[in-house]
């Protein structure tokens, strides 16, 4: 059985918010964007992306800005109807445009108010006859001249289309792309970049990072934590609106610090603790704080769903969730990796992970990794190495995605500003 994953890759503008999703899939030993295989093959691709889509587009796609490249098969599956046009941008390779019938599907699409971007755009007369069409261009700063990126950008920008540079994989060509005056940024580097370090190493004696470590103890203290909590004013009045919100659908106010640490629970501590921190960094960009959090618990999520499947795993699962919340540690604190898990009692197995890389527990990371970056090769052969079947992998990613979203969207919804339910009487 051959393997069948999608991934989504970040689109991001020059100020380094994500504007939208590139989703990527691979099938039938093949990447979905890459030169069609034949009609067989194209239709049994079809055939599993759509089915997928059915399944999906109501939950983890929705709400997000997905772009997504159709062969001739999906068009006339009419699959872009399974996207909101708000959800939804159709991408289209040089071998739709040469395909009349596939154009005629296209046309019926934009018509209908999808939106349309065009992979690796070129001046040449078959495109050009695409422009009233076009909303978005995409240009491959591997494999396109920087003269041609220039001249494309220009006329681009003269006729109103946002253009995207694909494939940034080193600061480079970041760095280029960002002089081009580009409209937005999409790779592997891209992926990766995050712009600010929340706090400096003297959080590591801090009562944010004591109490990160207090929570995280095989056997917490509560009396302790309660004791962190308290001393720090905003750390109690972040606890005690959060354990008030919605979010809890509370009977009752929670009006003492033990009352609020006992309504999350010492399992959720370990994840609000991030937000909690982040939400107090004293000015960090929103931005940055906003993708950090969403990283550090999607890799906690997938870590630990994989978990279920994966052999011979020397942690449990909550440890696996907190690996892969630790992941991000560096981005929190700037301090060496190194320094901050040293100052953190977890595993030996998760500190040399997240260091070197390896062991059982390395390998996990490693995986999470690889599909963060849609690494195929390296997807299948360490989903293999952990005994993980290939083919629970993108259902179990896309959980985990629905479970961020609909965790950022009680966030954004009910904490803020959010009034404690009055008591009964």
């Amino acid at each position: 059985m051959s393997s069948k994953y999608i991934v989504r890759q970040p689109i991001k503008d020059l100020q380094g918010k994500i504007i939208g999703y590139e989703i990527l899939y691979y099938g039938e030993n093949q990447a979905f964007s890459s030169e069609p295989a034949g009609p067989a093959s194209e239709f049994a691709s079809a055939d599993t992306i759509y089915s997928f889509l059915t399944q999906n587009t109501s939950k983890a796609l929705k709400g997000s800005l997905n772009f997504m490249t159709f062969t001739s098969m999906l068009l006339m599956k009419k699959t872009p109807r399974l996207f909101d046009k708000s959800d939804l941008v159709i991408q289209i390779d040089d071998n739709i445009i040469i395909h009349p019938l596939s154009m005629h599907f296209l046309n019926q699409y934009a018509r209908e108010g999808y939106k349309i971007a065009v992979n690796e755009f070129q001046f040449a007369p078959r495109y050009l006859a695409l422009l009233d069409t076009i909303d978005y261009i995409k240009l491959n700063i591997q494999t396109t001249a920087e003269a041609a990126l220039y001249n494309t950008i220009e006329v681009a920008h003269s006729m109103n289309k946002k253009c995207i540079i694909t494939n940034i994989e080193t600061e480079a060509e970041y760095k280029k792309a960002i002089q081009l005056g580009v409209d937005a940024v999409e790779g592997s580097y891209v992926a990766e970049k995050l712009e600010t370090r929340v706090h400096s190493s003297a959080y590591l004696q801090s009562n944010f990072f004591r109490l990160m470590v207090a929570v995280t103890k095989d056997e917490p203290n509560v009396e302790e934590i309660e004791q962190l909590i308290s001393m720090d004013a905003s750390l109690s009045y972040g606890l005690l609106k959060m354990a008030n919100s919605a979010y809890f659908a509370l009977r009752h106010r929670a009006t003492t610090i033990q009352q609020a640490i006992m309504t999350l629970g010492l399992g959720q501590m370990k994840q609000w603790i991030y937000l909690l921190s982040v939400s107090n960094n004293g000015g960090s960009d929103s931005a940055d704080s906003e993708e950090f959090l969403k990283l550090s618990f999607m890799r906690a999520n997938f870590c630990s769903e994989l978990m279920k499947h994966a052999q011979d795993m020397p942690i449990s699962r909550s440890e696996a969730y907190l690996m892969g919340m630790f992941s991000t540690l560096s981005y929190l604190i700037d301090a060496p990796l190194e320094e901050i898990l040293a100052e953190v009692p977890v595993a030996d197995e998760i500190k040399e992970a997240l260091l070197h890389k390896t062991g059982r527990c390395g390998k996990l990371y490693e995986l999470v990794l690889a599909y963060e970056s849609a690494n195929w090769n390296a997807i299948s052969s360490l989903a293999e190495e952990l005994g993980i079947p290939n083919q629970i992998l993108t259902n179990v990613y896309f959980i985990c995605v629905e479970n961020v979203n609909t965790l950022w969207e009680q966030l954004n919804s009910n904490y803020p500003n959010q009034e404690p339910a009055e008591p009964e009487e």
